[in-house]
């Protein structure tokens, strides 16, 4: 009897753990298109015009991350997304906190279809935006049932935590800057993971915040996110660090690692459930 009750009372406390921790979800409206940087490509940029409301909708490009002192209107993906037939693509940015919050300056955003972020350093991004009236209005674009979207930096900006959020350089993964905009709650997204061979990076950050789901992508490859729900769509893989493994021929026969240094690997086409944190199979 006892040790049926210390079992019962083991699995109320992992029950009430389960419970609080903390839920992996994306945006109740809208969509995002989260790519791991290396270039787009027609394929993701055409999803993004379509889920921003057309070739017709406005739509905004924000290439503040890469910290140029100014840019034109051919700046990050302007020219290719006018080049695929977007009809209303303007190039906005400030790195002047008063410019985010002026009505008038912001004014673009209130209309927009689509915002895309364009690659750099993502903490230039936090600094020049949060808790301003120019990410109220970001997310105004979701609720519109708009798109946002971003690579590389503009990647990793709509996870909560910010990886290589450091002012120093990019190879320190829990820096300086620690918060993203949160489009997706409960998430540590890295980019350029195979090209650079970044594979294991995100466990530096998930040994410390293990509650949070994380979510690597290679180059010329996003993933779209409606919901809690995402679709790989582009060239390569995206990688998903959730202390599980995952595989078309099956795990039973395999020699795996400790949970906490799992991770698989998702191709074009795959569906993840990122509340249940478990693929989605047809």
């Amino acid at each position: 009897m006892k040790k049926i009750h210390l079992l019962l009372t083991l699995l109320t406390l992992s029950m009430a753990l389960a419970a609080q921790s903390p839920a992996t979800t994306g945006p109740e409206k809208g969509s995002l298109v989260i790519v791991g940087g290396g270039g787009a490509g027609e394929e993701i940029l055409l999803k993004f015009i379509e889920l921003s409301g057309g070739m017709d909708a406005p739509m905004v490009v924000i290439p503040t991350a890469a910290g140029r002192p100014a840019y034109d209107q051919e700046a990050g993906v302007a020219k290719t997304l006018r080049r695929l037939g977007a009809t209303q693509v303007r190039v906005w940015h400030t790195y002047d906190r008063e410019k985010a919050n002026d009505a008038a300056f912001t004014a673009p955003l209130e209309n927009a279809g689509g915002v895309w972020f364009g690659g750099g350093r993502q903490w230039r991004l936090v600094d020049a935006y949060a808790d301003t009236r120019a990410e109220k209005l970001f997310w105004e674009v979701l609720n519109r049932g708009g798109a946002i979207g971003g690579s590389s930096a503009g990647a990793t900006i709509q996870g909560s935590y910010l990886a290589r959020g450091d002012t120093k350089n990019n190879q320190i993964m829990m820096g300086d800057h620690e918060e993203g905009f949160g489009f997706v709650k409960n998430v540590a997204i890295d980019q350029h993971v195979l090209a650079r061979n970044r594979q294991f990076d995100l466990f530096n950050i998930l040994d410390e915040r293990p509650e949070l789901l994380g979510i690597g992508l290679d180059e010329k490859t996003a993933i779209i996110v409606q919901g809690n729900t995402f679709e790989v769509l582009g060239r390569s893989y995206v990688l998903v660090y959730d202390r599980s493994f995952w595989s078309r021929e099956g795990s039973n026969l395999k020699e795996l690692p400790a949970a906490n240094r799992q991770f698989y690997f998702l191709r074009s086409g795959d569906r993840y459930d990122m509340l249940k944190r478990e693929i989605l199979v047809d």
